[in-house]
């Protein structure tokens, strides 16, 4: 088990809410707009990043009306391990701090990134159906955030990259000093080499766990890692300085890390992925986003994060899905409108309802 005992304090439409006597399967049941998904993601938060649905800080808070000014949330969590409480981990703003989110764990202030080091978070939402048709930077964002539960400084090393990038394009606008776009380039491509090999190695890593993944009933993705430039620093130092002239007329670089593409086809067919149809990428998805949880756990408390996914699965599709997260190390956190499809497993289940941002146990 993961998290035992969880509290929301004015966050979303969650004035003060409590979710005790957890289980390795927990189901979030109740209409759409009651705040089920605002549980996950208030569960997600307990995480590096900024959650399952990437918003701003000043949009989480609890507002009685959009004009109110955002107040202070807060959420928590108790980690157990073992059946022995092994952390209590929290994060929450300050009144007129609303853009500047703070960590704790066991009490003492910490780092987002510090999370990592006691439980893994992964997740799928509906928002991510379309990833396979969706733009190639969306499937870039998509191999960040899946790097991000695994190496959490990959998150700040992207950061690094794209502002050393945007410093450069204005240079290049600028026809700025030529020092100055050796001393920019040579930090773009330290961070881009460290970005490009980081999810190189994770696509490789996602890739073999795949492997030994049977083709059905769900459809079993290939992914392959394609580099939008060179992975090696040096190279790409050399990539970038050649590239001045074009780079400058385009108004941007077109070779280097934020030209990196992810392929997925499927196995059985060969069909890319953007081709297939809605229910095998669908399934492509759900065992790619399983795939990252076994890898994210490594040995760490791990949860795992299901919106609205039960009730888009056929039954043999949704047995296996039951049967694959019952064997598997993560805590389960499901949503769903009622309770009908997940009959399966509702007597082994922590189940509750949520109505209005209230949660009752079942």
């Amino acid at each position: 088990m993961a998290l035992a005992k969880i509290t929301l304090q004015d966050f979303r439409n969650h004035a003060a809410s409590e979710l005790g006597e957890t289980a390795h399967f927990n189901l979030l049941v109740g209409a759409n707009g009651a705040g089920k998904t605002n549980v996950l993601e208030a569960i997600s938060l307990l995480a590096p990043g900024r959650g399952l649905r990437r918003a701003a800080l000043i949009d989480l808070p609890r507002r009685s009306a959009q004009t109110d000014p955002p107040r202070p949330f807060a959420i928590g969590a108790t980690l157990i391990e073992q059946g022995q409480v092994s952390a209590r981990l929290g994060t929450y703003t300050r009144e007129g701090q609303p853009t500047r989110r703070l960590v704790r764990i066991n009490g003492a202030e910490a780092s987002a990134a510090a999370l990592s080091e006691w439980q893994a978070v992964s997740w799928l939402t509906p928002a991510m159906d379309g990833i396979f048709t969706d733009s190639a930077g969306a499937r870039r964002r998509f191999v960040d955030r899946m790097a991000l539960a695994i190496e959490p400084g990959h998150a700040r090393v992207v950061s690094q990259f794209e502002t050393a990038l945007r410093e450069r394009n204005r240079l290049l606008e600028d026809r700025g000093d030529a020092r100055w776009l050796d001393a920019v380039e040579a930090q773009a491509a330290t961070a881009g080499a460290q970005v490009a090999q980081t999810r190189a190695r994770l696509t490789a890593r996602l890739a073999d766990e795949l492997s030994a993944v049977p083709d059905e009933p769900f459809a079993r993705p290939v992914l392959t890692y394609r580099p939008g430039g060179p992975t090696d620093r040096a190279d790409l130092i050399a990539a970038l300085a050649r590239a001045r002239p074009r780079d400058r007329a385009a108004g941007r670089a077109l070779e280097g890390p934020q030209r990196d593409e992810l392929d997925v086809v499927m196995a059985r067919t060969g069909l890319a992925a953007a081709a297939c149809s809605t229910g095998e990428q669908k399934a492509m998805l759900i065992a790619i986003t399983l795939a990252h949880g076994t890898l994210a756990a490594s040995g760490r408390p791990s949860v795992l994060l299901l919106d609205e996914v039960a009730a888009h699965l056929d039954p043999v599709r949704r047995a296996e899905l039951f049967r694959r997260l019952r064997n598997a190390q993560a805590q389960v956190w499901m949503t769903g409108t009622e309770i009908a499809p997940f009959a399966e497993i509702e007597s082994e289940a922590a189940v509750w309802r949520v109505e209005g941002g209230t949660v009752t146990k079942l």
